[in-house]
């Protein structure tokens, strides 16, 4: 009998230790719990949609492409009707973004809003990068940058060889449309 109590309280311990560490929705669940909402706009774009093969690239450039995989966007517009919802949505990305898993790179003051750059992996080798960007009169956008051991000075050759790429925002023409206000 003492043996079925002691197992009993070990699963007990187990189950509220299992449910304390994971009491924070991480990125990609708020992604996929989000992406049916139709205040929501969410675009998945495989790297090839940018052109890229067809640039003129250095090796660190082509290292760099190779290392990334999509991107996914997920984008919230303000209306008149959900201004509620802007700010709870805003602030449950907020409190995932402050888990200390994320390792912040940079916060910028855009035409859009303010943004932050995270990232989330070792400082050599980078698995994912979020842009985070937001504004009261506009809504929010949320970008995922998926990867595998993305290296950050690589990261910066390959916006330089963005410049380079046909890309014209394929893909995107579903979001554009979705932000204009």
């Amino acid at each position: 009998m003492r043996k079925i109590f002691g197992k009993l309280a070990l699963a007990i311990l187990s189950a509220i230790v299992m449910t304390a560490c994971s009491s924070t929705q991480s990125l990609q669940e708020y992604f996929v719990d989000n992406e049916g909402n139709p205040n929501f706009l969410s675009v998945d774009l495989p790297v090839s949609l940018l052109n890229m093969d067809k640039a003129d690239l250095t090796e660190d450039q082509r290292e760099a492409l190779g290392s990334l995989k999509k991107l996914n966007i997920l984008a919230f517009k303000i209306t008149a009707d959900n201004l509620t919802e802007f700010q709870k949505e805003k602030s449950n990305i907020n409190a995932i973004l402050k888990n200390s898993k994320f390792t912040e790179l940079m916060k910028m003051n855009t035409s859009f809003g303010k943004a932050s750059v995270r990232y989330l992996g070792d400082d050599d080798a980078i698995d994912e990068v979020i842009i985070y960007g937001d504004s009261d009169e506009k809504g929010f956008m949320l970008v995922r940058v998926l990867g595998k051991n993305m290296n950050p000075a690589k990261l910066v050759q390959f916006m330089k060889a963005m410049e380079k790429s046909d890309y014209k925002g394929e893909g995107l023409g579903g979001l554009k449309e979705f932000m204009k206000g």
